[in-house]
């Protein structure tokens, strides 16, 4: 049933594609375009952010398995890391953005991790498909343009 409602809306998009002057058409398909650019951007900066989420998790995991005093290297950046010992085994420094830290015990830091993944996992497939119906608009766009385009092209004298 669902897909025949999306083939009667196809088709009433491509109709009025259709009825659009060349530069109309040139718009669209420029500006859907840029959209789904900008939409795909956004689906790669979720899927580093949960990426990270997944580390942090997996991290607070290995800590808490780790007893008080342990000997370890902690990053300070990407690339550079001091060695430090772990004085409180169930205690985390949770960043919640923007500058802000939030102390949690480590089970509580394991749920804001898993919940925060979800929050972006469910952001994810609802880009996705707005990204996939942008794309199909534009994709039809350029179909109609080059259909136009094709029209007005004087025939090749033989």
């Amino acid at each position: 049933m669902a897909s025949r409602g999306g083939g009667g809306q196809q088709g009433a998009r491509v109709g009025e594609l259709e009825s659009m002057s060349l530069e109309q058409l040139k718009a669209v398909k420029e500006q859907t375009d840029l959209e789904v650019n900008l939409l795909q951007d956004s689906l790669t900066n979720i899927r580093t952010a949960t990426a990270r989420l997944d580390v942090a998790a997996s991290s607070i995991q290995d800590l808490s398995l780790r007893p008080q005093g342990k000997k370890l290297l902690v990053p300070l950046t990407a690339s550079l890391y001091v060695p430090g010992s772990l004085d409180d085994a169930d205690k985390v420094l949770i960043d919640i953005g923007t500058g802000y830290f939030v102390e949690k015990t480590m089970a509580e830091g394991r749920d804001y991790c898993e919940r925060k993944i979800s929050l972006l996992k469910s952001n994810y497939e609802q880009l996705l498909e707005v990204a996939s119906k942008k794309k199909i608009i534009a994709d039809e766009a350029g179909a109609v343009l080059q259909a136009k385009l094709k029209q007005l092209a004087p025939a090749p004298a033989t």
